[in-house]
C-alpha cells in the first residue's frame, strides 16, 4: 500500500517552554498530518539524552526523555501552577532548543510537580512500576546516583557502586529513596502523556514510527546494570568500541565509542535483553526503524583505548537467527532496516532474508562519478524512500553545498526548476517513486537551508537543536502536500 509520512522529532515542535513536548502542539501536528494526507509520523529515539544532547547517546534504552513531558498538561492535572514555569527563560531563540537552559530549569520545575504527584498517587502507578520492573528500578537508582555524583559516569563511582555490590545498592536505595521515587514518577508521567498522544494519532489514522539505535551509551543504566552483555574487561572498561572504518569522507573513520555486545553470551540467553528492548519499543511505536542494520551481519570493532577508528576490524554479528528469535518471541514486527552506508553482498542478503524493507536515500543518488543504487529508477516496491534523514543536510542546503557536478546531475535527472524550488522537485520524486512508503523531513517541506539541519555526523556540538516556529505547519502547506499525495496516489483510504 502506497503511503507517506513526515520525519520530525518531538523536540522540534513549537512550545513556549524551550522544547517540543507531548502537549497541544503535538496534537496540532497530528491534525496537520491528517489534513496533509499523511499516514506516518516518524520521530527520532525518545530516550533521555546525555552529553551532547544526542537521542542516540542516552542514559537508558528503556526510559523516555522527561524534557518531552508537557508542562501545560501537568498544570491541567493539578501538578503545576503556571507561574512556576511561565516566567522562566527557556531560551532566547524559538527556532532552536537551548539545552543548557533546559538542563538548569526543567528538573526543578518537574520536582515541584512531583511533590504534588506523590501526595495523591494515581491508582495505576504501582501497576506501571510493576509492569516496567525489569528496568525501571535500576534506571531510577542510576539517575539518583548520577545526581549524587554531580553527573559523573557510573564507571567513575566508588568501586562498590560501580560493581553493584548488594550491600552498597541496598544502602543507596535507602539513602536516595526520594530521588528514586522522583525518577520513577517522571517515567509514569511520560508514559501517560505518550499513550494519550499515540491514541490521538492512531484514531486519526496516523502511524507512530520510532527509531531504535543498535548500540547503547557506555554511561547508561543498561551497561551499568548488565555489564555481562558487553565487551568490558575486568576493570569494566571497553575492550573494543563501535564505529565506522575510514572512507573517502573521513580519513580516520568514525569513533562512536559505544561498548560492543557479547553476542555469544546474548545468544546463550536467548537474546532475552534484546527481546525485552525491542518489545518495549513496540509498546511506544507502531513501526520501528533499527539503526545501523548492517551491524547485525558484521560490525566494526575498534580497540577501546584508540583515539581514531583506523585500527578497527570487522567481526561477525548475530545474523538472521537473531531476527528469527525476535519474531518467534514477539510475533511479526513492523521493522524498517536502516541499510545505508558501506554494504556487502552478505548485508544485502540479510536484509532480503529478514523480509524488512530497507531505505533509499535520494541525496545519495547523485554522485556524478559513478552509478548509484539510490537513483529512483533502480528502486523496488519494498522500501522506504527518503530525500534525506536527520543525518543529512536539508535539500536546499545540499543543493548549495554539494559538488557542482552532483547538483547539476540532480537538476537534470529530477528536472528541477527555480520556480518550483529544488525542495519540492526532489520531494515529488520521492513521492512519485515506486517505494511503498515515502518520508520527507519537515525542514524540506518548509524549504529551509543548512541552518535547519538536525545533525552533522562526527561533530560534537550544535546538533539536535532545530525547531519549527508556530504557524509554519499551516493549512495552506497541508493542502499543497495533500494535492501531491492525491497526484502520486499516496492517500491511504479505508
Amino acid at each position: 500500500m502506497r503511503s507517506a509520512g513526515i520525519l520530525m522529532h518531538l523536540s522540534s515542535l513549537p512550545s513556549p517552554w524551550g522544547i517540543g513536548t507531548m502537549g497541544a502542539e503535538a496534537r496540532g501536528f497530528v491534525d496537520f498530518l491528517q489534513q496533509a494526507g499523511q499516514a506516518v509520523w516518524q520521530t527520532l529515539p525518545v530516550c533521555p539524552t546525555s552529553y551532547g544532547d544526542s537521542p542516540y547517546q542516552t542514559f537508558s534504552t528503556f526510559a523516555e526523555n522527561p524534557y518531552f513531558i508537557d508542562l501545560d498538561l501537568l498544570r491541567a492535572d493539578g501538578l503545576l501552577k503556571k507561574e512556576e514555569y511561565a516566567g522562566l527563560s527557556w531560551g532566547e531563540d524559538p527556532a532552536v532548543v537551548d539545552y543548557g537552559a533546559l538542563y538548569r530549569l526543567r528538573f526543578p520545575v518537574l520536582r515541584k510537580a512531583f511533590a504534588r504527584f506523590r501526595e495523591n498517587l494515581p491508582a495505576d502507578y504501582d501497576d506501571f512500576c510493576w509492569e516496567q520492573g525489569d528496568w525501571l528500578e535500576d534506571y531510577a537508582l542510576f539517575m539518583a546516583l548520577k545526581e549524587a555524583h554531580q553527573g559523573a559516569p557510573w564507571y567513575q563511582w566508588e568501586e562498590d557502586l560501580k560493581r553493584r555490590r548488594p550491600e552498597a545498592l541496598a544502602q543507596a536505595k535507602l539513602q536516595y529513596g526520594d530521588d528514586i521515587f522522583f525518577w520513577k514518577a517522571l517515567q509514569y508521567l511520560f508514559a501517560k502523556q505518550w499513550n494519550d498522544l499515540k491514541a490521538y494519532a492512531n484514531e486519526r489514522g496516523i502511524v507512530m514510527f520510532g527509531d531504535l539505535p543498535i548500540y547503547v551509551a557506555m554511561d547508561s543504566s543498561d551497561v551499568w546494570t548488565h555489564p555481562e552483555w558487553f565487551e568490558l574487561d575486568e576493570n569494566l572498561e571497553p575492550v573494543e568500541v563501535a564505529g565506522c572504518p575510514p572512507d573517502a569522507f573521513t580519513a580516520d573513520g568514525q569513533l562512536w565509542g559505544n561498548p560492543l555486545y557479547r553476542w555469544d553470551a546474548m545468544k546463550n540467553d536467548g537474546y532475552d535483553w534484546w527481546v525485552r528492548r525491542v518489545g518495549h519499543a513496540f509498546t511506544l511505536f507502531d513501526k520501528v526503524r533499527i539503526d545501523h542494520f548492517r551491524g547485525f551481519e558484521s560490525y566494526y570493532a575498534i580497540p577501546g583505548k584508540d583515539k581514531t577508528a583506523k585500527n578497527g576490524r570487522w567481526r561477525p554479528g548475530p545474523g538472521l537467527p537473531f531476527f528469527r528469535t525476535l519474531e518467534r518471541r514477539l510475533g511479526k514486527l513492523d521493522i524498517v532496516a536502516e541499510d545505508l552506508g558501506y554494504l556487502t553482498e552478505a548485508v544485502h542478503r540479510l536484509v532480503e532474508e529478514s523480509g524488512y524493507p530497507g531505505m533509499k536515500l535520494l541525496q545519495f543518488a547523485f554522485d556524478s562519478r559513478e552509478s548509484s543504487d539510490y537513483l529512483p529508477h533502480r528502486y523496488g516496491y519494498h522500501c522506504v524512500v527518503y530525500a534525506g534523514t536527520h543525518d543529512n543536510d536539508t535539500i536546499m542546503g545540499w543543493m548549495n553545498t554539494a559538488p557542482k557536478e552532483d547538483a547539476e546531475f540532480a537538476r537534470k535527472y529530477l528536472r528541477l526548476t527555480k520556480e518550483e524550488g529544488a525542495n519540492w522537485g526532489m520531494m515529488k520524486s520521492v513521492w512519485a517513486s515506486v517505494g511503498d512508503l515515502a518520508i520527507v523531513t519537515m525542514q524540506d517541506l518548509l524549504g529551509l537551508s543548512s541552518e535547519a539541519r538536525m545533525n552533522t555526523p562526527s561533530t560534537a556540538s550544535g546538533n539536535w537543536r532545530w525547531r519549527m516556529l508556530p504557524g509554519q505547519a499551516s493549512a495552506e502547506l497541508a493542502e499543497r502536500i495533500r494535492e501531491n499525495m492525491e497526484l502520486y496516489r499516496r492517500i491511504v483510504t479505508d
